[in-house]
């Protein structure tokens, strides 16, 4: 049985509220759980104690057993110290697409025209 460390939401309508959980990985986002060990509330302030609620010594255990965490969840655990979260970096999502180069071209093209006419 392979183990996450997730979240799941709870809270009404456009206001989420939502509970770290060791869950089976097959199991529904909101569906059984094995243990909670923390929450979340995202409308609190960013610099607010009870943000992120996270039982250390429970993560601590369930990481050791195996348990592999959510990527929301490991920037919870890295910000604890318990886990490192490597950066990430895809220098490809920062270039224009196929019709933003095809636009960029055009444009270039027309103002290098009445350059030429001038000369």
């Amino acid at each position: 049985m392979s183990l996450k460390i997730r979240l799941t939401r709870g809270g009404a309508k456009k206001r989420p509220y939502y509970r770290i959980v060791v869950a089976d990985a097959r199991s529904p986002r909101d569906g059984r759980f094995i243990e909670k060990i923390g929450s979340y509330d995202p409308m609190k302030a960013k610099d607010s104690a009870e943000r992120v609620v996270l039982d250390l010594e429970k993560a601590k255990d369930w990481l050791a057993k195996g348990a592999q965490p959510t990527d929301r969840v490991l920037r919870f655990l890295d910000a604890a110290g318990l886990a490192k979260r490597p950066a990430r970096n895809n220098p490809n999502k920062a270039l224009p697409g196929e019709k933003a180069k095809e636009r960029a071209e055009k444009n270039a093209a027309k103002s290098a025209a009445p350059a030429e006419a001038e000369a």
